[in-house]
């Protein structure tokens, strides 16, 4: 309970958390992060606003310091005392979340488990408002934190408040970005006055004066130091550490069963008074002597939960104990803690008990490795793992659980560590397979540790494959084919491409690892057809990324689109993230180039929003092509910035596009020439294609002839052997514009007119325009021109567009101005649940796609209503825009 003292000069913070409260009770749900250093107040600032919402249900949860990250332990805390309205939610999301609980058996649905947690609380709010109160943050499990951040950003239309609190200088991912106050040390004056609020006798002035100055300000310092006793203070030192002595002192005068008691506690992370005293128990203490004294010191207090008073208070007391110690306290908790209900946490204090190798347990640890991964709780499965690996008594066992913990490691996000792993394996005393498995990994480590990592992992990987036996062979592949992956990663200018396809055998089965040999060695003409051959069979299905790049290599549509469609297909029914966003992203860029900007603006939506529930960053290339043909100039600036910030080559090659297709819209042609050099300069597949027009295009412009022969040249190396008519309008458009032939532009309009490509379609009558136009013919001139400026302005293409409609101006006839369309007026996000409602969709359904609560999906749609000037869900389904084309 927070004191007067504790929250003297807190008077602006408490004003900010009342705010956020009397918001939430109307409805306005919000989030706020308290930042701080230990003892600076924040807990008694959660204390305090937990006691003003007294009409608010209450629920607290907490990270915890001492306990391997179980998945889910503090999303846990939060729902179980609303689970009485799980009913309320739809079966699939109720079972995933019971199971991320691990109130039940299988492997939950990671899209499903954020948003069942949000409508679990959103209908316990519906009944009363709702305040979250989540300490500790900076130790919350990473399966929390990605699920309570998620949660934080989804509460804006409910009547849910959430209160953080966490250390300064420890992010946490996801935190960081929420709405956050840091809470400071207190001025002097407030300072001096809570030292004498305290009461804690006479200080000697010099003594006080150092304390003051030592404390800087942090309250629990204050109150805390004086009672160490003595006040030859000694020499500086971290707050934190200062503090916890002072906690400790005051353990040193309990009795030994109290202090044991804390230990006890201390290595507890549930807080469960029953566990605690059911192990008390198996240590022979008098629980209720040890229980009233502990009590007594202030350090603890003893309800429906066991509370330490600080933070520190529990570090102090586990850290001040000896190892026999904390082994008998962990023996003794997990003995008393229930197999069938918890095993993992039973296997977890048997670990922490155990001195020694001991199989047994390492076995257990395993097996709970397996159920964490199960449940989307990587960084708990790597804690498991890693300690199995220093239980296990054959050094086989031993070497094989420090590979599945440095895996696990590695896809928590913790790739230093998974690396520090790796080291403690001497991988001279291998075999040649589990070598080949470690050298796999390091490779894979090196790749997210730093811009030149790709290089760096890709050449670990290329002598793992090397060192594998020549029987081998479709393992070495597999090897070479992730080190190619990591090539389209960074981009070829890296240079990873080349080194894997220069290591590669020069012969081998028709897949794509020997398709891109043949075309790197030989060229377009000998390896276009080789692609083909490859991709008509199902083994792209292993590496749908590099097929979606190749069909763009082979200016193949169709292909494209039987990949996306599987992507999709797949996507839900694996319910794997990275090829649902894949196939988003793949679909928006499909439908960019089709000029269908809204169905584009609603898979962006779409990829962002898992993006988002995942705490990953969304793709960016989508966004920037998007933004680029409408010639939206401040956006294309900001994403490119973006995108060159993240130093990854192919997205950085996506950007320079990006920036050329945006200024030959705007008629810079020097500026576009530059970027469009940039990006062929990378020779990256598929961008290097899709680029060479507008460096034609911009040279032409320049007067740079040399430059735009050049270009033709590698154009036409990469379009004739696709023979597709999008290869063959793009390149005859190109090639009219080098040789100034009208034939070219007519046949470029022939290719492309039954094309869905409509965007390049409206972009080469503007360029036949142009030139017919420039050649004085301005009747046929206006003709065109007026069909491109129809075009451009009915798809979207502002830039194009405009620069239709000057050159309509020179001829003498003036461009009619078009209506707005519904996506200028609509985020990415409403016009995905504008054109899902339009289709009849409800809005449990389509918060169900964006992971919103119904509630959410509603406000959005006020919002989308006042933007369109409608009232109804039938008039949106009368826009045409917010209907995909026939």
């Amino acid at each position: 309970m927070p004191t007067t003292s504790s929250l003297l000069g807190r008077h602006d913070e408490i004003e900010r958390l009342l705010a956020l409260v009397r918001a939430a009770e109307q409805g306005e749900g919000g989030v706020l992060v308290l930042r701080g250093e230990p003892g600076i107040g924040k807990s008694a600032l959660l204390d305090h606003v937990e006691q003003a919402a007294d009409r608010f249900q209450r629920i607290r949860a907490s990270g915890s310091e001492f306990e391997g990250e179980l998945p889910f332990a503090a999303l846990h805390q939060l729902c179980v005392p609303v689970l009485t309205h799980l009913d309320s939610l739809a079966t699939p999301y109720r079972d995933s979340l019971l199971v991320a609980l691990g109130l039940a058996e299988g492997a939950p649905d990671p899209f499903r488990v954020g948003l069942a947690a949000l409508e679990l609380l959103a209908s316990a709010a519906a009944e009363r408002p709702l305040l979250c109160l989540i300490d500790d943050a900076h130790w919350l499990d990473a399966a929390s934190a990605r699920a309570l951040t998620f949660l934080a950003r989804r509460i804006a239309a409910e009547p849910i408040a959430m209160v953080f609190a966490a250390r300064d200088q420890e992010p946490v991912p996801g935190l960081d970005e929420l709405p956050g106050l840091a809470i400071r040390g207190l001025s002097d004056a407030h300072a001096r006055d809570l030292l004498a609020r305290e009461k804690t006798g006479t200080l000697d002035e010099r003594v006080r004066d150092r304390l003051l100055a030592e404390a800087r300000g942090n309250p629990l310092a204050l109150i805390e130091l004086p009672k160490a006793g003595g006040f030859a203070l000694p020499t500086p030192s971290p707050v934190a550490s200062r503090i916890e002595r002072s906690f400790l002192s005051r353990m040193a005068d309990l009795p030994p069963d109290a202090r044991e008691l804390l230990v006890l506690a201390s290595a507890d992370p549930t807080g469960d008074p029953a566990l605690l005293w059911a192990a008390a128990r198996r240590l022979n203490l008098d629980v209720s002597a040890a229980s009233a004294a502990a009590e007594a010191s202030g350090l603890i207090q003893f309800d429906t939960r066991a509370r330490f008073c600080h933070p520190l208070a529990r570090s102090a007391a586990y850290r001040a104990a000896e190892p026999p110690q904390r082994r008998a306290a962990h023996r003794a908790l997990a003995d008393s803690t229930d197999p069938d209900t918890a095993e993992d946490r039973r296997a977890w204090h048997r670990a922490q008990a155990t001195a020694g190798p001991d199989e047994e347990v390492a076995a257990e640890l395993e097996t709970s490795a397996s159920r964490a991964q199960a449940r989307g709780g990587v960084a708990a499965a790597a804690a498991f793992l890693e300690r199995a690996a220093a239980l296990s008594l054959g050094h086989g066992k031993k070497v094989e659980r420090t590979l599945a913990a440095a895996q696990a490691t590695l896809a928590a996000g913790r790739a230093e560590a998974a690396a520090g792993l790796l080291t403690s394996i001497d991988t001279s005393t291998l075999a040649i397979p589990q070598r080949a498995s470690a050298e796999l990994l390091r490779g894979q480590i090196a790749f997210v540790q730093g811009a030149d990592g790709a290089v760096r992992g890709a050449e670990i990987i290329l002598r793992a494959a090397q060192q594998l036996p020549a029987t081998d062979r479709e393992r070495s592949r597999e090897f070479l084919v992730a080190a190619l992956e990591m090539g389209l990663v960074v981009g070829r200018a890296a240079g990873v491409l080349d080194r894997v396809l220069a290591a590669a055998p020069t012969a081998g089965p028709p897949d794509l690892l020997t398709a891109l040999v043949r075309l790197t060695a030989e060229g377009h003409r000998a390896g276009i057809p080789a692609i083909r051959q490859a991709l008509a069979g199902d083994d792209w299905t292993r590496t749908p990324a590099l097929a979606t790049v190749l069909a763009g290599e082979l200016w193949d549509l169709d292909l494209h689109r039987t990949i996306v469609d599987w992507l999709t297909r797949t996507g839900q029914t694996t319910g794997s993230p990275m090829t649902v966003r894949l196939g988003l992203s793949q679909a928006a860029l499909s439908a960019v180039f089709a000029g269908n900007f809204g169905q584009a603006m609603a898979a962006i939506a779409e990829e962002e929003a898992i993006a988002d529930a995942l705490g990953d960053p969304p793709q960016l290339y989508p966004r920037m092509h998007l933004a680029a043909i409408r010639g939206r100039r401040q956006e294309v600036f900001d994403l490119f910035a973006e995108a060159t910030s993240r130093q990854t080559g192919q997205l950085t090659a996506n950007a320079h596009w990006a920036m050329a297709v945006l200024h030959n819209g705007l008629g810079d042609y020097p500026a576009a020439l530059e970027s469009a050099t940039h990006a062929v300069a990378s020779g990256d597949l598929f961008l290097t294609g899709i680029a060479l027009p507008e460096q034609i295009e911009a040279a032409v412009r320049c007067g740079e002839d040399a430059v735009a022969r050049s270009a033709l040249d590698a154009l036409a190396e990469r379009a004739e052997p696709a023979g597709t008519d999008f290869a063959l309008g793009v390149a005859a458009g190109a090639r009219a514009m080098v040789n100034d032939a009208e034939d070219d532009y007519v046949a470029a309009l022939s290719y492309l007119a039954d094309s869905p490509l409509s965007v390049q379609t409206a972009r080469a009558h503007l360029r036949y325009g142009e030139w017919l136009r420039r050649a004085g013919r301005r009747r046929d001139a206006r003709a065109q021109l007026r069909a491109a400026h129809e075009q451009l302005s009915n798809i979207g293409l502002e830039a194009f567009a405009r620069r239709a409609a000057d050159e309509l101006r020179a001829t003498g006839e003036v461009a009619r101005s078009r209506s707005a369309h519904t996506y200028d007026r609509l985020t990415m996000q409403e016009m995905h649940i504008a054109r899902e409602v339009a289709a009849g969709a409800t809005s449990k359904e389509v918060a169900t796609r964006l992971f919103l609560s119904p509630r959410t999906v509603d406000a959005h749609l006020r919002n989308i209503f006042r933007k369109l000037g409608i009232t109804s869900r039938r008039q949106l389904r009368d826009m045409p825009d917010l209907r995909d084309p026939s």
